[in-house]
């Protein structure tokens, strides 16, 4: 195993930092690594990281900073980057717009505004469907936290996944996960969706050891996979991978979100929103205790960094090597990770600070542009 791991390893260290702009320091050696190591947001500092694994890079994710609320959003797209690029250039702007016809943030606001983003992909699958057919079969999962006065919002459909360190008594720090992973290994979730199709033997399927809905997919919410929603995008039944065993009757996936809310307190320290790249390879609680024992500059870059040293260990190979391989061929060893980190200080929480820049921080994308946050600004 470790030899022919080795071999692609070998094959493969050619120069591949054109394939990324991004901010390093010196001694990292990883190309296919991005990070922006620390910056502020309403509430706390902030720390993304982003690494790429497949030929094209499937996960999208943003951080959206102002004075008065921080936006979070990663977005980790399956068959194409064409659905996580549409969640992350639209879902922010509709979550703005509702809340501004609202009058506030809520449950209904954010949900709502996963609703118009699922409407708006659609729509775009239904325009060009007969030129690129296959993007109907292209998806994300969805992951958004938002603080705005002093209250958390969580949604997500997939299975990224967020979580949340709180202290506990004896100053030791206690992972709490927020969101729901919906994805067909885990036992409640094939019960549910058995539940939802009585009359369909197949709508869970174990094939060749790993749970999948229709014998195809393994999450069983996103936005997009239109072809599992709705018959009208059914794929040439030529393409193997995505040949159902039926018509479509009737949606076997669902753009519904799980939402939390959470009022914010003291003991809650800081919050980890990534996508499953990083929960195959680190459980909840080893996360938070890297957050919670290594400084705040640069640790979703450790985070990252703890995970491929995990993917590569499993492999049989070493870390340094590891970080030689070339996108594409990197997908055998681990999947696009993104993590990003909001501290908590509550000293900041309830409080304005008009020094807090309204940007727009786009993960793999060493720019930052202005946000939008100043619609609310009169709520």
């Amino acid at each position: 195993m470790f030899s022919w791991l080795a071999s692609i390893a070998a094959a493969c260290w050619g120069p591949v930092r054109k394939y990324a702009r991004m901010r390093k320091d010196e001694d990292e050696d990883d190309a296919l690594l991005w990070s922006r190591d620390l910056g502020r947001h309403s509430a706390g500092e902030f720390s993304i990281a982003v690494v790429q694994a497949n030929e094209v890079l499937e996960d999208h994710s943003q951080v959206e900073t102002g004075p008065n609320a921080t936006f979070v959003g990663v977005y980790d797209g399956h068959g194409g980057p064409d659905a996580s690029r549409f969640i992350s250039d639209h879902l922010f702007l509709h979550l703005m717009r509702l809340a501004q016809e609202n009058g506030t943030i809520s449950e209904d606001v954010v949900r709502n505004a996963f609703s118009a983003t699922e409407d708006g992909f659609l729509a775009h699958v239904r325009r060009t469907h007969q030129i690129k057919p296959l993007i109907a079969a292209i998806g994300s999962c969805c992951l958004v936290g938002v603080i705005w006065k002093g209250t958390l919002y969580v949604a997500n459909v997939g299975d990224s996944r967020a979580i949340i360190g709180c202290l506990g008594k004896s100053n030791n720090i206690i992972a709490e996960q927020l969101t729901r992973d919906h994805n067909a290994s885990v036992e409640e979730v094939r019960q549910e969706l058995r539940s939802l199709h009585p009359d369909d033997s197949h709508i869970v399927v174990l094939k060749h050891g790993v749970w999948r809905i229709k014998g195809i997919i393994q999450v069983s919410r996103s936005i997009g996979d239109a072809y599992l929603k709705k018959p009208e995008f059914s794929i040439d039944p030529s393409v193997q991978r995505f040949r159902l065993s039926e018509p479509l009757r009737r949606p076997v996936l669902t753009a519904e979100p799980s939402i939390h809310a959470r009022v914010l307190c003291p003991q809650d320290k800081f919050l980890i929103f990534a996508s499953d790249g990083l929960w195959e390879h680190l459980t909840n609680q080893e996360a938070a205790e890297i957050v919670y024992n290594y400084p705040r500059a640069g640790i979703a870059r450790r985070l990252v960094r703890a995970a491929l040293q995990e993917a590569a260990r499993k492999r049989e190979m070493r870390y340094v090597d590891l970080k030689k391989v070339e996108k594409g061929i990197r997908r055998f060893f681990h999947d696009d990770i993104t993590v990003v980190v909001i501290f908590i200080d509550h000293e900041l929480l309830l409080g304005s600070d008009a020094s807090v820049p309204e940007l727009s921080i786009r993960g793999f994308i060493d720019a930052a542009g202005p946000s939008n946050f100043s619609v609310l600004d009169n709520i």
